[in-house]
């Protein structure tokens, strides 16, 4: 990836999907080599490689992004990650979080803790959504269906979903709010590294998020500090669930 970063390569359209590099599947082979290879009786699920429903019946599934903000990637910003999960009987248990151009490694193992290049983490203790440190689109915040506008905050946006929940875990941002639907893997190993750094993660209407799904993906997802995870979940729970919208073409 940090070879790829300022090289030419072969970029795809997935449609819907957005884009795809070269380096996305030079990424995603190597990780699927290198990981089953050292557990061979573990199920894999990655966004570049075709599903397989062999992983529903196996206790324990690899859930990996490759490149999780491919589009940042390609605009050579620095905003995305490799996200790395095990999930155990539907819950993630291990997750790395890597941006190899800052060089910042997130990792949780389930009742361990988390920690950011070694150190220890911990979401902040922020209760209020005014004021709050919020990453994600400006424009949904701005959205003039909700019923209560949103306060003034922060806003900080990111392209990579995991790359947000794990800022969330450092404290140094209090909430991020993504509605729509979210493929597990962009989801699965932050949401260890945010639970095992005291945060809460669910979905729009406060429930728990599940994983190695044979549809894999959560309808939206909110994560933060415990004081504030109520009343974030109070303003988007009004939120029409995604199964509602007619899918888009691919």
């Amino acid at each position: 990836m940090r070879e790829g970063f300022n090289a030419d390569y072969e970029i795809w359209s997935k449609g819907a999907a957005g884009p795809v590099t070269a380096i996305d599947l030079a990424v995603d082979k190597m990780l699927k080599e290198r990981l089953r290879a050292a557990r061979p009786d573990f199920g894999w699920l990655s966004e570049e490689t075709a599903d397989n429903a062999e992983r529903l019946s196996k206790q324990r599934v690899f859930v990996v992004d490759p490149i999780d903000g491919t589009r940042a990637f390609i605009k050579k910003k620095p905003d995305f990650v490799t996200a790395l999960a095990i999930v155990e009987d539907g819950r993630a248990v291990v997750g790395v979080v890597y941006n190899p151009i800052t060089e910042e490694l997130y990792e949780a193992v389930d009742g361990h803790g988390a920690t950011l290049n070694g150190a220890a983490l911990r979401v902040s203790e922020t209760a209020a959504v005014e004021g709050s440190r919020m990453i994600g689109a400006e424009d949904l915040f701005r959205n003039p269906r909700w019923p209560t506008p949103w306060p003034a905050m922060e806003i900080t946006q990111k392209n990579a979903v995991a790359y947000r929940m794990a800022l969330i875990a450092t404290g140094a941002h209090d909430a991020m709010v993504a509605l729509g639907w979210k493929s597990e893997w962009d989801i699965a190993a932050a949401t260890v590294i945010v639970r095992e750094a005291g945060g809460r993660v669910s979905d729009p209407w406060n429930g728990e998020i599940t994983f190695n799904n044979p549809d894999p993906r959560a309808p939206g997802v909110v994560a933060s500090g415990p004081r504030l995870h109520p009343s974030l979940i109070e303003r988007v729970k009004i939120a029409p669930h995604p199964s509602t919208f007619p899918e888009r073409p691919s």
